[in-house]
């Protein structure tokens, strides 16, 4: 008896969470790699055109495609990382910082997506701006200037194993909820420039404290903000002072995104950005490609993988 499926899968097929993975040797591992992709200090002073504020605005435009795209949560994490990295080591106009983070994006989906971000999706997010031969170009550029390593760590690949050794569900907190919040949080910190002086792991503690302070850590767990700094410290041998740091950081940076976005902002009010091509880009004022189309139009903008007004300090 033959058996033949005529059914198309609706939904995309992807490997159980491995418990293999999360074991101590692992988490050894990505501390010891980390380091190995730390950004130098000032990496943007080989930059004579590029400023922060330039990088973010561009940072956000990749968030925003990423979001409307539906990618896994690793893939803007990894795009801005490559952007850094490159901007480490290479100058460039600043009219060619959206092709940049457009490739790097491109080079991330290839990695972490089963389905790759489709090259002329991200022409159109562009405005038509640039072309697929001048993003194929820029993309063979990015990884030969970044020697062909690809296999970044960064702060989602910490939360598992963190989460994990945390007493999160036996206080009546949801594991779902925490890793949501971080991730949201992990995604704004990748957005904003002063963070990138930080060890992905310690971005990662920071974060998950931030997410369980603002569900209830200390009231429903009976133990202090300090005990949380201890046993994060345990877990990633991070210094409680650089959790704290970036912890007061990262409470800032929420205070901000939370006022900012009762209200749009025009990329007019910066003024060091005359003539910026990207100032005027935002993923939801394109034509987008009639593949999606149905699919943008229901959604007035993209923000972050979880809203940040989603969370609660």
């Amino acid at each position: 008896m033959d058996l033949i499926c005529c059914e198309l899968p609706t939904t995309e097929t992807r490997a159980y969470p491995d418990q293999v993975l999360l074991s101590y040797r692992v988490l050894n591992n990505l501390l010891k790699s980390e380091e190995q992709y730390a950004l130098p200090a000032s990496f943007l002073r080989k930059q004579t055109e590029v400023t922060p504020q330039m990088r973010k605005i561009v940072a956000e435009w990749m968030m925003e495609v990423c979001d409307e795209q539906n990618c896994q949560d690793e893939v803007f994490p990894i795009a801005v990382n490559f952007m850094d990295r490159f901007l480490a080591v290479r100058s460039i106009n600043k009219s060619h910082l959206q092709l940049l983070g457009t490739s790097c994006m491109l080079v991330a989906s290839k990695l972490r997506e089963p389905k790759p971000l489709p090259a002329q999706t991200l022409v159109f997010y562009t405005d038509n701006s640039i072309t697929i031969e001048d993003l194929r170009k820029c993309e063979l550029l990015v990884v030969s200037k970044l020697k062909w390593d690809l296999t970044v760590v960064t702060p989602q690949d910490f939360l598992a194993h963190i989460l994990r050794r945390l007493p999160v569900e036996s206080i009546g907190i949801k594991y779902n909820m925490v890793n949501s919040h971080a991730k949201t949080l992990i995604a704004l910190c990748a957005r904003d420039f002063d963070f990138t002086s930080y060890l992905p792991s310690t971005i990662a503690s920071a974060t998950v404290a931030s997410a369980l302070c603002g569900l209830g850590w200390t009231s429903k767990s009976g133990r202090t903000f300090n005990d949380l700094l201890q046993m994060l410290h345990e877990i990633t041998n991070t210094e409680q002072d650089y959790i704290l740091d970036c912890f007061k950081q990262i409470e800032n940076m929420v205070r901000v995104s939370s006022s900012s976005s009762q209200s749009s902002s025009s990329c007019s009010t910066h003024g060091d950005l005359d003539n910026f091509s990207t100032c005027s880009v935002r993923a939801d004022e394109f034509t987008p490609p009639p593949s999606t189309s149905d699919k943008l139009q229901e959604q007035e903008s993209a923000g972050t993988p979880t809203d940040v007004r989603d969370i609660h300090f």
